[in-house]
């Protein structure tokens, strides 16, 4: 398989990219490179090894979720400028 400058124009006009003449030739032999070394990666034999989406370990980077003291209502309400049955009143918002 390749990539000739008419597919670079085709997909340039889709990507309403102006290439030069040069740009498109330069991208044909380019796109054409990938693609050889692609072809090449096809000829590695893969049968043994095992599938995985990261070359490293992943592992999860969070704590442990653990239970700990919060604050109570009547502290968090102990410096509000306003309360009222235990929460925080506000002057409205919305007529």
């Amino acid at each position: 398989m390749s990539v000739t400058v008419n597919d670079v124009e085709h997909v340039a006009n889709l990507a309403r990219l102006d290439l030069s003449a040069q740009e498109k030739e330069q991208l044909t032999e380019q796109l054409n490179a990938i693609l050889k070394y692609a072809e090449k990666l096809n000829e590695l034999d893969t049968e043994q090894v095992e599938p995985t989406t990261h070359v490293l370990p992943v592992s999860n980077v969070m704590r442990e979720d653990q239970t700990r003291k919060s604050v109570t209502p009547d502290t968090a309400l102990k410096n509000a400028p306003d309360e009222e049955d235990g929460q925080f009143k506000v002057p409205a918002v919305l007529e």
